[in-house]
């Protein structure tokens, strides 16, 4: 049980590489508190995130919040801390993509994406160095992507996010390192999710003949690199990208 005792926050939670690093995380002993938009789908998960948590005691809370909402974060966050007394990790995973070529790109595509996916890291991080800093200890574990590294077409607003997770995640892991507060990030590569299942055959073709394995990932995938981040395996390890990719960017 690697996690055992532990209180983890994970935005992104309700789906997708989010709900499972949430459920790798109750199977090794984690209190578990995921966040999302949409309470169908948070419901789905808390049923199935308490299916696999180590034991019964173990907390699994969905809080409906707009990561991308300053109050509205601070607001959930303070309530979780109270009850609580304490979140010893933090996952950023939550993301959307509204892809279009930038010359038919909207503003509100724009910052809709920037907000979810890069705003939210500043929500949620401002919301959790204060109580981490005292305690001195905690896990910062941001989501980013290979193409916030590579760069991809019809993707401006996604990447832009993507690469100013890494930015945000070296810059931030200097400051907090004195603190014993670990920041790091993953970038996972072509990950087999809802997400990539609206692709076309020919888009998947095309994907695959850039991955040395030659296969997508899975979230099993990501959430084994991030429970590696949350334990204290990876305590010496701070400001790292690591791709999780098939050996996209090798």
């Amino acid at each position: 049980m690697m996690l055992k005792g532990q209180k983890v926050l994970i935005t992104g939670g309700t789906s997708g590489i989010g709900r499972e690093i949430a459920a790798v995380f109750a199977e090794h002993g984690a209190d578990v508190a995921i966040m999302g938009t949409n309470p169908d789908k948070g419901l789905v998960a808390i049923q199935e995130i308490e299916k696999v948590r180590e034991n019964k005691e173990q907390s699994v809370i969905f809080e409906r919040v707009d990561v991308s909402d300053h109050q509205s974060v601070k607001q959930a966050v303070t309530k979780l801390l109270t009850d609580w007394k304490g979140v010893d990790v933090l996952v950023n995973c939550a993301g959307i993509t509204r892809d279009k070529l930038l010359m038919k790109m909207t503003e509100d595509d724009w910052d809709t994406v920037i907000d979810v996916n890069l705003k939210s890291l500043y929500n949620l991080c401002h919301a959790l160095v204060r109580p981490m800093m005292k305690a001195r200890r905690g896990k910062i574990i941001n989501i980013s992507s290979v193409v916030g590294i590579t760069g991809n077409p019809g993707q401006v607003n996604y990447c832009s996010s993507k690469a100013g997770i890494i930015g945000f995640t070296q810059s931030l892991a200097k400051e907090l390192a004195p603190r014993g507060i670990n920041v790091n990030c993953i970038a996972p590569g072509f990950i087999a999710t809802p997400m990539t299942d609206e692709l076309n055959d020919e888009q998947k073709k095309q994907i695959l003949s850039k991955i040395p394995m030659a296969k997508l990932g899975s979230p099993r995938d990501i959430a084994n690199a991030a429970l590696f981040l949350a334990s204290n395996l990876s305590d010496y390890m701070t400001g790292e990208v690591f791709a999780v990719d098939g050996g996209m960017t090798a």
